[in-house]
């Protein structure tokens, strides 16, 4: 009764049918198992997959054992706010297509996709589109004709080892591995349903104030971001800044390690995120971050919780800067680049050797002679950090320089940039 009564619950906050919908470990095998059961299910139909370039690696790594059995995978780009254009999805769009994924909002910089237009455009195809909602659906449900939605209780408040999945009535649909009689035979094994019920109150519990917290955040989070650049100097603000989560916020900062900076906010009291180049894990640019062609290096995610106070988010604008100094000084970083005054249209054989040296450094030695090179003229950096692949284009855009390109060189790659002021 217990589980019936949080399955009704759930699937009414979805917008979906109670028997559409089941619960499974985590939000990551809701992801794994709708996109394997909706791909068996249409194998008939094909064996192509598309994904966006920015979807969570749950959906991507399901794409990438896709593929490597035997599969094929289109990538869908999107520009430089985040967001995919629902024409590139329909482009994408193949007789064999099997399924689309598409994430209804990005966990790393809160934009929101235009899921209603490319379901329109899978519907019309014949494709069913599955949506990662975990981001989301704590605001509310998700609009489109969607086929089958991920979800994760953790990313709305909810305890976290519940997931959910739905799956439309009259989807093809094949659940992999051993099937037992629970969860329709798409969950093995029985649910942790004090957890479930939990993440069923708590869903509902958000809702119910949800339309009043929006309000309230979205005008903290626009503060947050009309302000740090102004507090800041050389900061990109990324995401799109109109249709997005209420509650995430992302900027990156130069010449600034992503890593240290997180650590030297949790000293001073602030818990927040980075998707920056420099995670400790493996040291590779976050691949949203890289998709968007935006700066990745010292990059801060703040996600305001619901509750979160005014002047918690005016303490953290006033911290940030002595922060962000502070690090910046500890690495070397110049206090200001480009004053020199240079000879119009010499070029020069400049060389940075930032081989074995992690982000910012490349970028901070860069920045530190760009003004000794002449106006027209050409500074080479080379770099074996795989960050340095998206941060000196990033840097280039910044400061108005003239990125030429990256080759290989013995150690790693030679980076060519033109000074043009």
């Amino acid at each position: 009764m217990l589980l019936d009564a949080a399955r009704e619950a759930t699937a009414e906050a979805v917008g979906c049918r109670a028997d559409e919908l089941v619960f499974t470990a985590s939000g990551t095998s809701a992801v794994h198992s709708g996109i394997a059961g909706a791909l068996a299910g249409r194998r008939r139909a094909g064996r192509h997959l598309i994904v966006s370039a920015v979807e969570h690696s749950s959906v991507l790594h399901a794409a990438e054992v896709h593929q490597a059995g035997g599969g094929t995978v289109t990538e869908v780009t999107v520009g430089r706010t985040g967001a995919v254009s629902p024409s590139g999805y329909a482009a994408a769009l193949r007789p064999d297509t099997a399924l689309a994924c598409l994430q209804s909002a990005n966990h790393e910089v809160g934009t929101v996709q235009p899921v209603a237009e490319v379901a329109a455009s899978c519907r019309a195809a014949g494709v069913p589109l599955l949506v990662d909602a975990a981001q989301s659906l704590g605001w509310g449900p998700v609009e489109g004709a969607w086929s089958l939605l991920a979800a994760s209780a953790h990313k709305w408040g909810g305890p976290p080892g519940v997931g959910l999945l739905v799956v439309r009535k009259g989807e093809r649909f094949a659940p992999q591995g051993p099937r037992d009689e629970r969860e329709s035979g798409r969950a093995a094994g029985f649910g942790n349903l004090p957890a479930i019920v939990a993440a069923a109150a708590s869903l509902r519990a958000v809702r119910a104030e949800a339309a009043e917290e929006e309000v309230r955040l979205r005008e903290l989070t626009e503060r947050i971001r009309a302000r740090v650049p102004g507090l800041v100097p050389e900061v990109e603000v990324v995401g799109d800044p109109e249709r997005r989560l209420p509650g995430i916020v992302t900027f990156s900062c130069l010449y600034v390690d992503g890593e240290t900076l997180l650590h030297e906010l949790d000293r001073a009291g602030f818990s927040v995120s980075s998707g920056s180049s420099c995670t400790s894990s493996t040291l590779t640019p976050s691949h949203v971050l890289k998709a968007m062609g935006v700066l990745s290096e010292g990059n801060i995610r703040v996600s305001l919780p619901p509750g979160t106070r005014e002047e918690d988010v005016e303490r953290f604008l006033a911290v940030l800067p002595e922060v962000v100094a502070g690090v910046r000084e500890k690495l070397g970083a110049p206090v200001s680049t480009g004053e020199a005054v240079s000879r119009p249209g010499e070029d020069t054989a400049l060389v940075v050797d930032a081989l074995g040296r992690r982000c910012p450094i490349p970028v901070i030695e860069l920045a530190k002679v760009i003004g000794d090179v002449p106006v027209g003229g050409t500074v080479r950096v080379l770099a074996d950090d795989e960050a340095a692949r998206l941060d000196i284009p990033a840097w280039c855009e910044m400061r108005g320089q003239q990125y030429l390109g990256g080759e290989p060189a013995p150690g790693g790659t030679s980076y060519t940039i033109r000074r043009l002021t």
